[in-house]
């Protein structure tokens, strides 16, 4: 697959936790959040946003988001568990990002704030309708979403170089 193609990198905090007493890492996802994890595969299928990989925090609730939201897509991308994303930073989500293969169009990432919604920031040099006025108004709660279009070969996301192309919380 050429470098030089369009790409799409879908941000996606994961959903509504409880706070048992666990670890953070082991913290299980709440009744809320076992509900609106569905509702995000729902929207991205119906946004005919299908990844190809899936890059998922280690976290229990990142996982047991994926695998909530996981049957509503098309088709089931191939998924990497990665350490990196859980408390990850702007710089080390971006560097996630840059090691995916070229030959992979599109990624779905799920992971923490505020990392998320850092890296959506971050990368929106410009943003499609009301997008970014939505994101910034509505922060990112628990399974908001944010799909940024650019194109060019993964080593090239570096901060502006996307535009936001849709936002979505969900409780708007």
């Amino acid at each position: 697959m050429s470098v030089d193609v369009p790409r799409s990198i879908v941000l996606l905090r994961h959903a509504k936790a409880d706070w048992p007493d666990v670890a953070d890492h082991d913290r299980p996802l709440a009744d809320r959040g076992r509900k609106d994890a569905p509702a995000v595969g729902e929207w991205l299928a119906a946004h005919g946003i299908t990844p190809q990989l899936t890059l998922c925090s280690t976290a229990a609730r990142t996982r047991e988001t994926w695998k909530l939201l996981v049957p509503k897509l098309p088709e089931r991308p191939r998924t990497v568990y990665e350490e990196r994303l859980y408390e990850a930073s702007t710089g080390e989500i971006i560097t996630v990002l840059n090691e995916v293969p070229n030959d992979v169009r599109d990624v779905l990432v799920v992971a923490h704030n505020p990392g998320v919604q850092s890296v959506a920031d971050t990368l929106s040099g410009s943003a499609e309708g009301d997008a970014l006025e939505r994101m910034s108004r509505g922060g990112f709660p628990t399974s908001a979403l944010a799909v940024i279009r650019f194109v060019g070969p993964w080593k090239s996301v570096e901060p502006g170089a996307g535009t936001l192309a849709a936002y979505r919380a969900p409780h708007e």
